[in-house]
């Protein structure tokens, strides 16, 4: 008695898990074919629901088997897409009296290269050099152009 009530649950277990695997694997297929479509965050919200019917699948059977099992769902979260919100930062730079801020520092620096014929349009990376005691700013200009200005 006692054997065949083990066998019928075990029967009811591997049968749950093909259809849970079967579940699954609809599930997966909808997402890839979702986002071969250009629908990323449609098929988040579908696979999310088919992963819940899938759940519910789970126990429904485990409760007609007259067993129970625990069930653990990882909970996925769509992402966010928030934009970064920018920080108001102003720099300056003191030394004997004498205050400069970040942006009047790269003003002159993008005057001295419009001066020297080019355009600040052509500019991809500036990396500015502070002496202070020198009263000077020296910069090279996308890794190459260099170059001083006073401050």
């Amino acid at each position: 008695m006692a054997s065949e009530m083990l066998s019928k649950v075990l029967d009811a277990e591997n049968s749950d898990k093909e259809a849970q695997k079967a579940a699954h694997e609809q599930a997966q297929k909808t997402v890839d074919a979702a986002v071969e479509a250009g629908e990323g965050a449609v098929a988040r919200k579908k696979a999310e629901a088919a992963k819940k019917a899938e759940a519910e699948k789970k126990t429904a059977a485990a409760k007609k088997t007259g067993t129970t099992k625990k069930t653990t769902t990882k909970k996925t979260t769509a992402k966010k897409s928030t934009a970064k919100k920018e920080i108001k930062v102003s720099a300056f730079v003191e030394y004997y009296g004498k205050q400069v801020e970040e942006k009047e520092i790269i003003a002159r620096v993008k005057k001295a290269w419009t001066s020297s014929g080019n355009k600040i349009g052509d500019i991809k990376t500036m990396d500015l050099y502070i002496k202070p005691e020198e009263s000077a700013v020296y910069y090279v200009i996308n890794g190459t152009s260099t170059g001083a200005v006073a401050f």
